[in-house]
């Protein structure tokens, strides 16, 4: 959505030789390493980017040898592609926090009833997928891989997924309310058509 509404900064091209020496260099001293070479150069991303995001560490560390210049200040010359339209952002968030994670919960039983883990244990057993790229590192992916692998058992694979989730959906929220002219509808209203309806009548009058 932020790419939709602020555009892409032009960054530079992935260099193969480079990355191979980031992953050289990962592989002896670890990410963590890598991570916190990156924070002295470029705070922002440092505090941005987990320690163990293999992905975004490598890519931060390749544009600022590259460029000279750190992944935060190219993020920040965004271009605008939508600057010729008007645009409302609104965004549903619910009040109660408790009912939320009741949702979470029942979710993510229902993904375990419509064959969660045997999808993901297809995967597993398909041998050229591995616990390290992004899309298995996923919520839900990442604990249900690890129950394939034998590492959890099931109870805690359930427990550790749900939390995961919940914590992606506080980031996810804090995230909304950073947003600028954001307008923030409660889900759980009774009246919440009228309040999203009264709100865009009133934009599209002014």
């Amino acid at each position: 959505f932020r790419v939709l509404m602020q555009g892409l900064a032009s960054l530079p091209r992935a260099d193969a030789a480079l990355r191979a020496a980031l992953q050289a260099r990962a592989d002896r001293e670890g990410w963590e390493v890598l991570h916190a070479e990156l924070a002295a150069v470029d705070p922002l991303a440092g505090e941005r980017i987990h320690p163990r995001d293999s992905q975004r560490i490598q890519r931060a560390l390749e544009v600022y040898q590259l460029t000279g210049k750190t992944i935060t200040a190219w993020q920040a010359e965004d271009t605008d592609p939508l600057s010729q339209y008007r645009i409302v952002s609104l965004a549903l968030m619910p009040s109660e926090r408790a009912r939320l994670h009741e949702r979470i919960a029942a979710r993510f039983q229902q993904m375990l009833a419509a064959g969660f883990i045997d999808e993901v244990q297809r995967l597993y057993e398909r041998g050229d997928l591995s616990a390290d790229l992004p899309s298995i590192r996923s919520v839900g992916y990442r604990q249900a891989w690890a129950y394939c692998e034998g590492q959890l058992h099931y109870d805690d694979m359930c427990q550790q997924a749900i939390a995961a989730t919940r914590q992606l959906a506080k980031r996810q929220m804090t995230w909304l309310r950073t947003w600028p002219t954001l307008t923030l509808f409660d889900s759980e209203a009774n009246d919440l058509f009228m309040q999203v309806a009264t709100v865009i009548n009133q934009i599209t009058l002014t």
